[in-house]
């Protein structure tokens, strides 16, 4: 199957053609109008060309996209967080299966077509969550490809029957095996990393830690989850997901934690939060730690906050690090794009500096996205809606709408 995508400014840079090849592109050429037609052609218009988003933090298994707003209910802190989804989230207006695929459909539509979901697993919804965002990726197996992981919202030791749940799940498929805060939820970090990483060598499959614990604490179950990654051999099999006050305690911790990062070849993933203490995208980017970037929850019973657009927490990812400057905002545009895919796989080209824009050459995977936009800082501050998505070398939505 080819393609050729007409007048199309790859990450800003003069109109180009593009041909895609079997789902991979071909060749990245100067713009001529007269060039001969394939058999599939897409009309750039001068619209910027970029790699498709990639969400590597979402929950579909809460999500309330498409539903009536509703006041928020939750309490402070994780626990009670939890506790209230629980209470709700059976209850909404519409199926949980209709909002999960409503929700993915609406993200790829929007432009991203890799994602990493977590899906809840415990002793009250068992794998009914998991069987959810099993079926919706199933459903959109065409348009997006995605990982889903068995996740301990509640802990793994705080209620008996936890942990044959969440291996029921690794059998089930469950590509990533989930982890949450080992001191702040379950108080024992010891033995709940012993269980996640024990599991996740049993199935060979990668680690996504919850880290929401603060400053000292937070570098401490680190420093634990560090020890394991180096003992066990896992280096690049590791995500440290939030992980946002790693960068609080010292100038000296900070550099230490990026330093063994890029060692240990241990992902990030940012939802790009308000919070100060952050380790530093620039800092991280120059020592080639991989990071992504994920939507969170999507206006569910957690939070209001989420759309399903990534170029939306695009925008919140520049603002909430005071980024003005263009290099830096377009920065946040590839951590959002390339960066998360190197997450989903690490033998994948990953940003080496802030200025770096890989992603649109000749051997690459066709995952992109037209947008308007007069440069890519504009597109991320205007975050227009003229938007052609491609999965796989074929479009697979066209105006926020799915075809």
């Amino acid at each position: 199957m080819t393609t050729l995508i007409r007048a199309v400014r790859p990450w800003g840079q003069p109109l180009s053609d593009v041909l895609i090849t079997d789902g991979k592109i071909s060749a990245v050429e100067p713009h001529r109008p007269a060039r001969p037609a394939v058999a599939t052609v897409v009309e750039g218009r001068g619209r910027l060309l970029v790699p498709s988003f990639s969400d590597v933090h979402v929950h579909l298994d809460s999500t309330r996209i498409g539903l009536p707003f509703r006041e928020h209910t939750g309490g402070p802190g994780v626990w009670t967080m939890m506790m209230n989804d629980r209470l709700n989230w059976r209850n909404a207006e519409v199926p949980l299966q209709e909002r999960v695929n409503n929700t993915l459909g609406r993200m790829i539509a929007r432009g991203t077509t890799r994602v990493r979901s977590y899906a809840q697993v415990d002793v009250d919804c068992r794998l009914q969550r998991f069987d959810a965002v099993a079926a919706a990726k199933d459903q959109f197996r065409d348009r997006a490809d995605v990982e889903i992981i068995a996740f301990p919202q509640a802990g793994l030791l705080r209620e008996e029957g936890t942990i044959p749940l969440m291996e029921e799940a690794l059998k089930a498929g469950a590509n990533v095996m989930g982890g949450i805060d080992p001191c702040g939820l379950d108080r024992d970090p010891a033995r709940h990393l012993d269980i996640v990483f024990g599991l996740a060598e049993k199935y060979q499959i990668p680690i996504d830690i919850h880290l929401h614990e603060p400053g000292e604490l937070g570098v401490f179950s680190t420093d634990l989850v560090l020890e394991r990654t180096r003992a066990l051999g896992m280096q690049g099999k590791v995500t440290m997901s939030h992980a946002y006050q790693l960068g609080s305690v010292s100038e000296a911790t900070t550099r230490r934690l990026i330093d063994e990062f890029a060692e240990l070849d241990i992902s990030m993933a940012s939802v790009a939060p308000s919070a100060a203490g952050q380790l530093p995208l620039p800092l991280l980017a120059e020592a080639g730690v991989r990071v992504g970037l994920g939507e969170d929850g999507q206006r569910d019973y957690w939070s209001p906050y989420g759309n399903t657009d990534m170029l939306d927490r695009t925008w919140q990812l520049a603002f909430t690090h005071g980024f003005r400057r263009d290099e830096l905002i377009g920065h946040c545009l590839a951590i959002a794009t390339v960066g998360g895919a190197s997450v989903l796989d690490p033998s994948a080209t990953r940003l080496n500096g802030t200025a770096h824009r890989p992603g649109l050459e000749a051997g690459d995977p066709a995952e992109l996205l037209l947008l308007d936009g007069e440069t890519v800082a504009s597109a991320v501050m205007d975050r227009g809606t003229d938007r052609t998505v491609i999965h796989q070398g074929r479009v697979v939505a066209d105006g926020l709408e799915l075809v």
